[in-house]
């Protein structure tokens, strides 16, 4: 009976590294390499145009990180990480990534990370990658982008740029430049990576960008709105003046 091959893409944005990846699959008859990209956009696009079984995939590249790439990637493949950087290995890949390339790397170190991903590609939780990254981001400093995916395309938007951010069930919109943006995400996951002297949550529903804000205004008894310096108008509950308070 004949097995199927492995679909595998290569993500490295050194052309060196991705040779050496390849070199080393010649040897792996059952992987068939369906795509190579240079950076985390081209990755992402792959990916999701393509629905490879298996990604080796750099963290430390420009323009997006390997983490911002699975981000990014609503049913992530299984991962093998690659990395320069032994801190981002121990914080969070032994645990629960399918396994981890720390370069530079040998064969034999290569074949065991393949090997160990071949056995698990049949129970492989997309939802579990997606952990990994994110609790490996977590141990970077406080959020200074946001990625956004509206269909083919991805939005690198600065954090400084953000005018608030509100909670729409499952989702948060990101007001933008007079632009709504939305991203399948909590607001209380959000806000926890944040910068606290920027950003800060006035409403169950909100948070805002204090240095958009130009007043606050009395509504009714325990009840005020925000007016932001383009005129919107947004609540502020008992909590969220206090908090606003202690910042301004």
């Amino acid at each position: 009976m004949k097995t199927q091959k492995v679909r595998t893409i290569i993500v490295d944005d050194e052309e060196l590294a991705r040779g050496l990846v390849r070199e080393y699959l010649l040897t792996h008859p059952d992987i068939e390499i369906v795509a190579e990209c240079a950076n985390g956009f081209e990755a992402v696009k792959a990916a999701t145009e393509l629905s490879p079984d298996l990604m080796f995939l750099d963290i430390q590249m420009p323009k997006l990180t390997g983490f911002e790439v699975i981000e990014l990637i609503e049913n992530p493949p299984a991962v093998i990480f690659v990395t320069a950087f032994d801190q981002y290995a121990l914080k969070a890949f032994e645990v629960h990534a399918v396994d981890y390339l720390l370069k530079p790397y040998s064969k034999q170190r290569f074949d065991e990370a393949l090997s160990h991903a071949m056995e698990h590609l049949d129970k492989r939780q997309p939802e579990k990658t997606k952990e990994v990254a994110a609790a490996a981001k977590q141990q970077e400093q406080i959020l200074e982008r946001v990625l956004i995916k509206e269909g083919s395309k991805v939005l690198v938007i600065p954090v400084e740029k953000i005018d608030y951010i509100e909670a729409q069930d499952d989702y948060v919109s990101f007001r933008v430049e007079g632009k709504s943006h939305l991203k399948m995400q909590r607001l209380a996951e959000l806000e926890s990576s944040l910068d606290n002297r920027r950003f800060v949550r006035i409403h169950r529903s909100f948070i805002m960008n204090i240095e958009r804000l130009a007043k606050i205004e009395l509504y009714a008894k325990d009840s005020r709105t925000a007016i932001l310096k383009d005129g919107t108008q947004l609540p502020v509950s008992r909590t969220g003046y206090d908090k606003l308070k202690e910042l301004l």
